[in-house]
């Protein structure tokens, strides 16, 4: 019987899957990164993220005309911008801090149980695509699959926007692998006490601030209102994380940066917080985004650069950002915990 225009078989043509040793992957999946900081490169990554309909939610009639009409004639310069002072000589920290994150699991997988399992990586949005990874692990015999997107919280907008990808990958293929999904894991101690430990450490070298603010992603509280868990999760991270810490309500606070359009998001926003803190009279404020697990735009330029100068401006000494848990061994530990709690009872998972 012919094969199919509609499917990918599972390794090239053939009616059978080339033979391995590992038959079980992770794929991590973050949200992807233009190729260059240029304004051309960063159009048709704008272009797929913002049509993206579990971002922005507007019908799409109206959201298209908008997009195509105004927003990517005039921000892709704009982000270039940005994504150009925290470009280096490696590219883009986002995508070659997940690629350390990735090789950190799969050493520390195999250190635990050598060879049982592979890790991949693939971006929501740009390459390696979601649907290219997932079609190339399968092509290689890997018949058991765990996605772990890298979003301690979930919210429609991101880890549901990576299931998303997921079953569109999987319409395309004939036979597709066992699957499960990480969905969150927002409130898991290894997680809690690897963040605790990243600040910890950076307070011993740098000394501590008189506040520390939690700056979390936001998104329209019009999302929450229709069943986002999102702001709940980020405040139980914020709440366990205080008690690892010891700190009091007053020492801690809590905010929501990124915010787009003219929608209400989630308050309070970031970059009125930290302005109001410098005008109460706090002079060194650090923060952190434990909604981030690996550096990016939003971490090292929004909050590092125009945080920092927002505080400063309004009267603060200094705003000092605490990184990311990148590659660290705690959080290549608590994944790699992670990971192999929700691998529970496929032969890989080990004992």
């Amino acid at each position: 019987m012919p094969h199919s225009s509609n499917y990918t078989g599972v390794a090239g043509h053939s009616d059978a899957p080339s033979v391995q040793s590992v038959q079980a992957a992770v794929l991590l999946v973050n949200l992807g990164t233009p190729t260059a900081p240029s304004a051309n490169a960063v159009r048709p990554y704008l272009a797929e993220f913002l049509g993206d309909s579990r971002v922005i939610d507007y019908p799409r009639w109206l959201w298209w005309l908008i997009l195509h009409g105004v927003i990517l004639r005039v921000r892709p310069r704009r982000s270039a911008h940005a994504y150009a002072r925290i470009w280096n000589e490696r590219g883009s920290p986002l995508r070659y801090g997940s690629e350390a994150l990735a090789a950190g699991l799969q050493a520390e997988l195999d250190r635990q149980q050598p060879g049982t399992l592979r890790v991949a990586l693939a971006m929501r949005y740009g390459e390696p695509s979601v649907a290219q990874t997932i079609g190339r692990l399968q092509r290689e015999g890997v018949r058991r699959l765990l996605v772990l997107p890298l979003y301690p919280q979930y919210s429609a907008t991101s880890t549901g926007s990576v299931i998303d990808a997921v079953a569109d990958a999987f319409k395309a293929l004939r036979w597709p692998p066992e699957l499960r999904i990480v969905n969150d894991y927002h409130d898991d101690l290894g997680h809690i006490d690897a963040l605790a430990a990243s600040i910890e450490r950076w307070w011993a070298v740098n000394g501590r601030g008189e506040k520390l603010l939690l700056s979390f992603h936001g998104i329209p509280e019009r999302y929450v209102r229709l069943g986002d868990p999102y702001a709940e999760q980020c405040q139980r991270t914020a709440k366990l994380l205080r008690g690892r810490l010891q700190l009091g309500e007053g020492e801690m606070l809590v905010s929501f940066q990124s915010r787009v359009g003219r929608e209400r998001w989630l308050q309070p926003y970031t970059d009125a917080t930290v302005r109001q803190l410098a005008a109460d009279g706090v002079r060194k404020l650090d923060v952190a985004c434990p909604g981030f697990a690996v550096d990016c735009l939003e971490t090292l330029e929004e909050i590092a650069m125009q945080n920092r100068d927002f505080f400063t401006t309004a009267g603060g000494e200094t705003l000092r950002y605490i990184p990311a848990l990148n590659d660290s061994a705690e959080q290549v530990a608590s994944l790699a915990a992670l990971a192999r709690r929700h691998l529970g009872g496929w032969p890989e998972a080990g004992a």
